[in-house]
């Protein structure tokens, strides 16, 4: 090899570094851009087996395929979206009707049952901090601040709202797009198994995230009957909105069970709280832990096992790490990434012993 040989791939070498730098700063600082991305690129692998028959079934091209595909989600998620309506407006009603002095007796007499039947000292149990200190005339002052906050978020949604559609319209209508801009950067030999990754990755990935579909589905169905048996206003969207939080690992039960009490409790402010409100609390917490039992053990792994075919423990394994390196955004995207580095691994590593026995199931 010659010394002009070695230059060039020195200079080859040195434009790479250049470029996957500039890429990783690009990415630090277009931090939302990139959110955006992540979101059309789910929507689109969601809506991937809609445009997929439309496409092959009815014989529509790709832009009329994509259209109807994002109209049908966006007015699935508007009719998902105005569900909540009814129960804010409720719950608004419920506080509205609130008698605070009433509610801050009860509390102070409930903090004396526990405080009796524990043997405890009423008095290191802080109750001094009232409901109605909370609602301070000194606290008003903050409030165009906060209308401030809105206006500027609402702006902030609308730019997203509208970027995220315009960004999956065209990872609809042509699904290689992004898979073409990686190939930019890989020589010629490689470019064959890298698209074939990639098709395996879209493929389990869409599975992956129809099974969290199913589900919701499931959560949605045990909270609803739960929530409804024992009378609770608004039974199918707050039953919805805890499916949904489940999404998040081990964080998102915990505030589901959280939300699910307060909006049970609060839906009955009206009655009395040791003989209605306390009682059916409980029930209802007892079919949320029951729901969450049976998500654990039997629609979890049947769901993720199918879907991306890796092992539960192992599935639990890699959410765990995700949560240590990234907090909750690792836990989400923890899955995704790591089918999708199985499937790379598979493709250019298949002779290693330890990538064989990962992605036997491939």
């Amino acid at each position: 090899m010659d010394s002009k040989s070695i230059s060039k791939g020195i200079v080859d070498a040195i434009l790479k570094l250049g470029l996957i730098s500039l890429g990783i700063y690009l990415l630090f600082e277009l931090q939302v851009l990139l959110v955006y991305l992540i979101v059309a690129a789910v929507i689109s692998l969601i809506g991937r087996p809609i445009v997929l028959f439309l496409k092959e079934k009815l014989k529509f091209n790709n832009l009329l395929a994509a259209s109807i595909t994002l109209i049908f989600l966006g007015g699935l998620l508007f009719g998902i979206l105005s569900l909540f309506i009814p129960l804010i407006i409720q719950q608004g009603e419920n506080l509205s009707l609130l008698n605070l002095e009433e509610l801050e007796h009860k509390i102070d007499k409930l903090v004396n049952e526990i405080s009796a039947f524990f043997n405890l000292n009423p008095s290191e149990i802080q109750t001094n901090s009232s409901i109605s200190s909370i609602i301070n005339v000194e606290n008003l002052s903050a409030i165009p601040e906060f209308l401030n906050h809105i206006l500027s978020l609402l702006g902030s949604l609308t730019i997203g709202l509208f970027s995220v559609t315009f960004i999956s319209f065209f990872l609809l209508k042509d699904s290689h797009i992004l898979e073409n801009a990686v190939l930019v950067f890989v020589n010629d030999k490689s470019e064959g198994q890298l698209k074939k990754s990639f098709e395996k990755i879209k493929n389990l990935l869409s599975r992956y995230f129809l099974g969290l579909l199913l589900q919701i589905t499931i959560l949605l169905t045990i909270y609803s009957v739960v929530l409804l048996i024992f009378g609770v206003k608004n039974a199918i969207v707050i039953a919805f909105l805890c499916a949904l939080l489940n999404l998040i690992p081990y964080i998102g039960p915990l505030i589901g069970a959280v939300l699910m009490m307060f909006l049970t409790m609060t839906s009955n402010l009206e009655a009395d709280f040791s003989s209605v409100i306390l009682p059916k609390t409980i029930y209802v917490m007892i079919g949320f832990f029951v729901g969450q039992l049976i998500d654990n053990f039997f629609s979890q792994p049947l769901i993720f096992s199918n879907s991306v075919k890796s092992h539960p423990l192992e599935i639990f394994i890699v959410i765990l790490a995700g949560g240590s390196l990234l907090g909750t955004t690792g836990m989400i995207v923890a899955v995704p990434l790591y089918t999708a580095v199985k499937v790379i691994f598979k493709a250019f590593l298949s002779e290693n012993k330890i990538v064989k026995s990962l992605t036997q199931n491939l």
